[in-house]
């Protein structure tokens, strides 16, 4: 048994300092509570920024000093850390997930399919495997888990479990229409690969936007085995199956 953990957060944009203080305490609980591994949202660090000069404005060049100091100010003992950002690499932008664990950078994944409003970021085209407490993990981040093959490069990986990032801060007519649809979406690549799957996601509203998530934990037959209450910011605690 390895124990898992997500946080369901509220949005920071344009905040990293805000956004830091959150995770510093989420990853404190998470560590307090036993868990090995916790993931935070897409786009979580910036905010999920798809305007261009924005994104650029507040990305991270992962190799830098700035994104030293980000790494610096994360506690450094506690579970290994999947961290929605923007990254920024020989003048690209990605839609990224850092993983991270005691204050060291272990890797990334980048998403792969970009939604039509993701112009601004380049799509990843690689498919990392990750260890956590001797669980082998990979990254879906969001609209990915539409696509059977994002799921299918994670298992032909090895890897036990999806984590999946995501943002589903959405126009509250279309939120109202996926409420219920994002777990029955992921569900389906738990079938097709007989993998657990982890998300996180955002809640609150702003601008005429409303998330309510789901973060959840679904089972290898795609069924929600743990999900915390739509619409409240808490952290997400499982234990998972050896």
């Amino acid at each position: 048994m390895v124990r898992i953990a997500a946080a369901q957060t509220p949005e920071f944009i344009e905040d990293v300092e805000g956004a830091l203080a959150y995770a510093a305490a989420a990853i404190a609980q998470a560590q307090a509570r036993g868990a090995a591994l916790l993931c935070f949202p897409e786009g979580y660090l910036q905010g999920y920024l798809t305007e261009e000069r924005a994104a650029r404005r507040c990305a991270f060049d992962l190799s830098s000093s700035a994104f030293e100091a980000v790494l610096d100010r994360l506690p450094r003992d506690g579970p290994t850390v999947i961290l929605g950002l923007i990254e920024l690499e020989a003048g690209r932008l990605f839609n990224t997930a850092a993983v991270v664990r005691g204050g060291t950078l272990l890797g990334r994944y980048r998403k792969s399919h970009l939604l039509g409003g993701e112009r601004t970021f380049t799509p990843g085209d690689d498919c990392p495997a990750f260890e956590a407490a001797g669980v082998r993990f990979g990254v879906n981040i969001c609209y990915d888990t539409n696509f059977p093959e994002a799921a299918r490069k994670v298992a032909d990986s090895g890897a036990a479990l999806i984590v999946c990032p995501a943002n589903n801060m959405m126009p509250r007519a279309a939120a109202e229409i996926w409420k219920h649809e994002h777990n029955r979406a992921r569900g389906a690549r738990c079938r097709e690969t007989g993998l657990w799957l982890l998300s996180a996601d955002v809640t609150g509203e702003r601008d005429g936007r409303i998330a309510w998530g789901p973060t959840a934990v679904l089972d290898p037959a795609g069924a929600v085995a743990a999900q915390l209450p739509l619409g409240e910011p808490g952290l997400l605690v499982f234990d998972l199956p050896a």
